[in-house]
């Protein structure tokens, strides 16, 4: 029930340009990027943001990255960064049990406490009102150092800024997203929803 129609990829050839960058992350350009170049100031500042936010300068991998991005989606809703977030982690090598079992991070072997830490920061920092209270600090001080904490806070905001606009936009779903999605998150009950490709 797309809100406003994505552009065709040759709208703006700095955005084209930047968006190289979701042919690793995705093996497409999100339909997302296509409709922010309506303004493409927008467009070319969300993927530098993107861009930063998702480079590696710790112990914070792609995959983890991306898991924190799918906790964050999931708290919030938006079946359309599910799909991709899950996609992603797939593609940035998530352990093929980390993939099956995301819904169960919390109790599944294979998450370490580490990364339980960093999903439940994700879990409760995309609550509205946030949860991130002494505990989350605490465990996350356990395993994680600041500059690693700020990471991970950056992929959270990024997804906050995305559940919003991809949920209100009704922004269509990609296929490739549609099949990772439901690969992994299908036995959940995953949907596309308002993502379906109609229009409001």
């Amino acid at each position: 029930m797309a809100l406003v129609t994505p552009l065709d990829s040759n709208h703006d050839l700095e955005t084209k340009e930047l968006a190289a960058f979701f042919n690793e992350t995705l093996g497409f350009c999100p339909n997302s990027v296509l409709t922010m170049q309506h303004r493409p100031a927008i467009s070319k500042a969300f993927i530098n943001l993107n861009k930063a936010v998702m480079a590696n300068e710790g112990r914070v991998t792609s995959a983890l990255k991306r898991m924190i991005a799918w906790v964050s989606s999931n708290a919030t809703g938006c079946r359309y960064c599910q799909a991709h977030a899950i996609r992603a982690a797939e593609r940035y090598g998530a352990e093929q049990a980390q993939l099956d079992n995301i819904w169960e991070y919390r109790t599944h072997s294979a998450f370490s406490e580490a990364e339980r830490a960093a999903l439940d920061f994700s879990l409760q920092a995309s609550q509205v009102p946030n949860g991130v209270d002494a505990e989350i600090k605490k465990r996350l001080y356990q395993y994680w150092n600041e500059g690693e904490i700020v990471e991970m806070l950056g992929v959270i905001s990024l997804f906050g800024y995305l559940n919003r606009w991809n949920d209100s936009m009704g922004t269509s779903i990609e296929t490739g997203a549609v099949e990772s999605a439901d690969q992994y998150l299908g036995k959940h009950g995953w949907k596309k929803g308002k993502h379906d490709g109609s229009q409001y």
